[in-house]
């Protein structure tokens, strides 16, 4: 269970692009904690610098400031490099259909710089951040890889090619490559504010700060919501995993299906506040409905999640209760 009994040797260097982000952060935090060196490669355009201020006293924690769209700072970025978890990259299904040029040149030419300066410089294994989006329109549920549909956004079309230059660059280039489809993560330092912010925080600040929320359409779809520190130890057992899991895209999830509008409601009770909320219109290129099979993950990676959507959400409302 978890990742804490992991063992790798003690000099191992882990490079975690996007770190000062939430996932990130949270990665960077989990492998200090197990006593190994972490370089963070961020540009804070979606990061923070108060993610980055957290571990700066730690020796064994290294800021880079730097764009994965610049092949030469990610070679940089990767010398000396054991295992890149490479969380870089522009998120939003909304924004990426403002913003389709952008979201090619960080999500799929960055990512492409990433396993490159990876390749060049003998990286062990490269981890990279994928998205539940890549299914699509397809309506069976579970999720199951290989079973995908039609792409709905910009920002999905980026996460599935991505997954075909890891597969190319596993069968071409020797590069260890493993890919991790997350399911609406949420946790600790996930930023709640700006207009494309995720649901859980959004709704918790809004509802501290006594104001109504806004459902976008009924409330009714479903979501896999999969709490961060399920995330991190799916990017560290994915760094130990055999040579099978390689070029290959892995669900992360918790495994569960919760509605909006009951977390809604969960939200509300936990904070005691008696708030009902507003509906809006549906946000385009959403999936209704997300749930995931994970037995992928928990044959090939040991993917073996330990909390569940209850014990994320007590522990997410508590962080942000001392924190906002």
């Amino acid at each position: 269970m978890g990742y804490k009994h992991l063992v790798f040797p003690k000099d191992t260097v882990f490079l975690v692009t996007g770190g000062a982000g939430f996932i990130g952060s949270n990665l960077c935090e989990a492998i200090l904690d197990m006593g190994y060196t972490v370089r963070c490669l961020d540009n804070l355009s979606t990061g923070k610098q108060k993610n980055v201020d957290l571990f700066l006293s730690n020796p064994r924690y290294t800021f880079i400031m730097g764009d994965i769209t610049d092949l030469d700072t990610c070679t940089k970025a990767c010398e000396g490099v054991d295992y890149v978890l490479n969380q870089a990259a522009w998120g939003s299904v909304p924004r990426s259909i403002e913003m389709p040029l952008y979201y090619e040149k960080v999500n799929i030419g960055g990512t492409l710089n990433m396993m490159e300066a990876a390749r060049q410089n003998k990286v062990k294994r490269f981890v990279y951040a994928s998205s539940s989006s890549v299914y699509g329109d397809e309506p069976n549920l579970p999720k199951k890889e290989g079973r995908e549909g039609n792409l709905l956004s910009p920002y999905a079309l980026t996460k599935h090619v991505d997954e075909l230059y890891g597969k190319q660059y596993a069968m071409h280039y020797g590069l260890e490559t493993v890919g991790l489809r997350y399911f609406n993560v949420f946790g600790k330092r996930q930023d709640p504010d700006g207009a494309y912010a995720a649901v859980i925080p959004k709704f918790i600040k809004l509802l501290l700060n006594g104001e109504r929320p806004i459902i976008n359409g009924d409330g009714k779809q479903s979501r896999d919501f999969t709490f961060v520190e399920n995330v991190v130890e799916a990017n560290l057992k994915a760094c130990l995993a055999g040579k099978e899991a390689s070029g290959e895209a892995f669900n992360i999830a918790y495994g569960g299906r919760e509605y909006l509008i009951d977390i809604y409601y969960h939200l509300t009770k936990a904070l005691g506040k008696d708030v009902e909320p507003i509906f809006g219109p549906d946000r385009a290129g959403d999936i209704k409905h997300s749930n995931a099979d994970i037995s992928k993950a928990k044959v090939l990676l040991g993917y073996d999640p330990d909390y569940s959507f209850e014990d994320g959400i007590k522990l997410a409302i508590a962080w942000y209760k001392e924190n906002l």
